[in-house]
């Protein structure tokens, strides 16, 4: 074992390593903010090669490295310290060959055209193969248009070529080293923010308690966004976990991190799970304080969540927060003050937030076992991958197409017309061009705004400070706060990018200002070229992808039903992992719709299609993934196969099955109004309340599959189903 582990805190040499008292509440606030960390990281990469050489007269070579170091971190993925190295390998000989190929091929313009956007396609579809590939190929494409606009300015053919990759080398070793101090850092990031997410929805599902029938669907709607956030950090942490345990020997360090994944998993299945209408029991005066004490409750797990996020950043010990035991106690006991037969709905949503707040208060303590929780993984092989996309209904291969397209007809553009810079044509639509029609508008209108912004405030900024330490200093705070706010809004992000890129110019010609203009002109080109093409070429109209989100989500919830009945039936087993993966892609599938949704918003009108019925399928269907965490959240609670309960849920899954592959679900729609009734009789006859309360459940998720199918066969019979792939991961 290292040698400092073993240091008592009160050896003076171990004191000597701790933070002073003055200086804690700065460090904490600096580690608990990840794009603080990533922006600092950065400048002070970017600093390091650019200021001694600027000083030295050497301005070329330093904002040719700093540009390096800009694509390097902007390519950079969340990996163990040994994928980094092995991605920084493959960073370096990528950008090392963008670069060269565009000053080699610089004087022939319609050879670099058309290698421009094979590659471009080529690069994106290796991206596609994993998240390490995705931010290397993204970086050689930003290498070689940065490579193109520097051609003129080079003294020679084989400056670019060294300097870039050397400098996203010195950024990649600089962070790596980084990293190295301390290793877990990327892991931690990626649980803390799968945790902030949950916080933002637990703050956000307060607000249901109590709430009438109107506030109710919005406030539903609002966590079904939410809910996308919460599914995504999963998904990244995931990940990030299965790179650090691809690259580790020995696990027992790793199981900690494993289980506070599981354990926020958990969590989010009983925050995402509903017992009952809430508008219904708002409407019982008798209700109000346990309601109002539910949602007291969770904004206290909202900000106990948030506390132990910013404990994985900052590693100070997490303390669970008195106040939460207080008001889960105060809650029960309110709860007994009132009937079982008045509270029964209640009743199962406060034994769910009593076993969160447990969850929480028993976290960070150690767990008995050996055995590691596995988790999902792509077992495919490269080639399998990249196989995968070559499609023309793949989505990446679309997206391919079209920015291969935008490059060529924008690389056109600036040599036919010789436009002054006309390279920023093709880095704006880089950035602008998205795979989907509602994402480049939204890019299109941030990027504008952005740039405008940008010339404007770098303009007037450059007069302050006309020397050259003020533009070297302008740079690096222009560096600093675009990496800042890259994460967090992008329009900002693009401000202080336009800012930076004024200031390089000013450095390297003194033609900062005089370019600002140009730059402005090639930004509204490309965005209008980006935006054209996804108009034009294959536009994904969501009204289009309905029926098919619509089944895939059908389906889904089928699975995950079935895995939940599953689980009630067999003995409890230390890994739940095919129960996992039903109840993610169950998940995935929702997030699918209610992105569909919110994609519709910006369509051209005449394309909104079906607008007020993907509102209530959004709406529908997370209610139902909802009631079936909520069945799922109870599973504990064991049964034999041949208990009314489980006969009546295998009855409501039989529907499901049989409604995915049938074209008209009146039948399946009458009978699961049949089983039903059956399930409202049992409640009223039914003597015990764990009973009552798995059929009460069953009766909820029939209720709401009925009203989705309904809406179902309305929309499949209005159009035929659409045939376009959705992007997927393997499980």
């Amino acid at each position: 074992m290292n040698k400092w582990a073993n240091m008592h805190p009160n050896n003076k040499q171990a004191k000597a390593f701790q933070t002073p008292a003055w200086l804690e509440p700065l460090r904490q606030a600096f580690w608990s903010n990840p794009n603080l960390l990533l922006a600092s990281k950065a400048t002070l990469a970017i600093a390091l090669l650019a200021v001694p050489l600027v000083i030295l007269g050497h301005s070329f070579i330093a904002v040719t490295l700093a540009l390096g170091a800009l694509a390097g971190a902007l390519s950079e993925t969340d990996d163990h310290p040994k994928g980094r190295i092995k991605s920084l390998v493959l960073k370096v000989v990528s950008f090392g060959i963008s670069s060269l190929a565009v000053e080699l091929l610089r004087p022939y313009p319609i050879i670099l055209g058309l290698g421009l956007g094979v590659s471009t396609i080529v690069f994106l579809l290796i991206g596609g193969i994993s998240e390490r590939y995705r931010g290397v190929t993204f970086g050689a494409v930003l290498v070689g248009i940065y490579a193109m606009l520097g051609t003129e300015i080079s003294p020679a053919w084989y400056w670019q070529p060294l300097l870039l990759p050397a400098g996203a080398l010195f950024y990649g070793l600089f962070s790596l080293a980084l990293l190295y101090y301390h290793p877990w850092r990327l892991l931690e990031e990626q649980l803390a923010r799968g945790y902030l997410a949950l916080s933002e929805y637990l703050n956000e599902k307060a607000a249901l308690f109590p709430s009438d029938e109107k506030h109710q669907e919005k406030i539903r709607n609002q966590l079904a966004l939410q809910n996308v956030q919460v599914v995504d950090a999963l998904e990244r942490c995931k990940e990030v976990l299965n790179s650090y345990g691809d690259a580790l020997t020995d696990h027992a360090p790793l199981r900690p991190y494993l289980h506070y994944f599981i354990v926020l998993q958990g969590l989010h299945e009983r925050a995402a799970s509903s017992h009952e209408r809430y508008d219904v029991l708002s409407r019982d005066p008798h209700n109000q304080e346990l309601l109002e004490g539910i949602g007291q409750t969770l904004i206290q797990l909202s900000q106990a969540t948030r506390q132990f996020a910013t404990s994985l950043l900052t590693n100070v010990p997490y303390r669970h927060p008195v106040s939460l035991g207080w008001v889960v106690q105060v809650l029960t006991d309110q709860l007994e003050k009132h009937k079982p037969s008045d509270t029964h709905p209640l009743a199962l949503l406060i034994r769910n937030l009593a076993r969160s707040h447990q969850s929480l208060l028993h976290l960070s303590e150690n767990q008995p076992g050996t055995l590691s929780p596995r988790l999902a993984k792509d077992q495919r092989s490269l080639m399998q991958r990249l196989k995968a996309q070559l499609s023309w209904d793949h989505p990446r291969l679309r997206h391919a197409i079209r920015l291969s397209l935008c490059f060529l007809i924008g690389f056109a553009i600036s040599e036919g017309f010789n436009v002054a810079k006309g390279e920023w044509i093709i880095l704006t639509s880089l950035f602008v061009c998205q795979p989907s029609y509602s994402e480049t508008r939204r890019k299109l209108f941030q990027r504008i705004l952005g740039t405008i912004s940008g010339v404007v405030g770098g303009v007037l900024i450059v007069q302050l400070l006309p020397t050259m330490p003020g533009q070297l200093l302008l740079l690096l705070a222009a560096a600093f706060l675009f990496f800042f706010w890259l994460r967090r809004r992008y329009a900002v992000s693009v401000i202080f990018i336009t800012i930076f890129v004024l200031s390089v110019f000013n450095l390297v010609a003194n033609k900062g200002v005089a370019l600002m203009l140009p730059r402005l002109i090639d930004t509204l080109i490309g965005s209008a070229l980006a935006y054209a093409t996804v108009r034009l070429l294959w536009p994904d109209w969501q009204s289009k992808r309905l029926p098919t989100l619509l089944n895939e989500a059908i389906q889904k919830n089928t699975a995950y039903f079935q895995a939940i009945i599953q689980e009630y039936q067999q003995q409890e087993a230390d890994d739940d992992l095919p129960y996992r993966i039903a109840r993610r892609e169950a998940h995935r599938a929702d997030n699918a719709l209610v992105l569909a949704w919110q994609n519709m918003q910006v369509e051209p009108r005449k394309q909104q299609r079906f607008r007020e019925q993907a509102f209530s399928l959004t709406y529908l269907n997370h209610a139902l993934l909802s009631y079936l965490s909520a069945f799922g959240a109870h599973r504990e609670q064991r049964q034999p196969a041949n208990s009314e309960q489980l006969i009546l849920a295998n009855e409501i899954l039989k529907v499901l099955q049989e409604a995915h592959v049938s074209a008209q679900k009146d039948k399946e729609l009458i009978h699961l109004q049949s089983i039903q009734k059956q399930i409202r009789l049992r409640i009223k006859s039914s003597q015990q309340d764990a009973v009552q309360m798995q059929f009460t459940l069953l009766y909820n998720i029939a209720d709401v599959t009925i009203q989705l199918l309904q809406q179902a066969d309305f929309i499949q019979q209005a159009q035929p189903q659409a045939t376009i792939k959705t992007e997927i991961s393997n499980a």
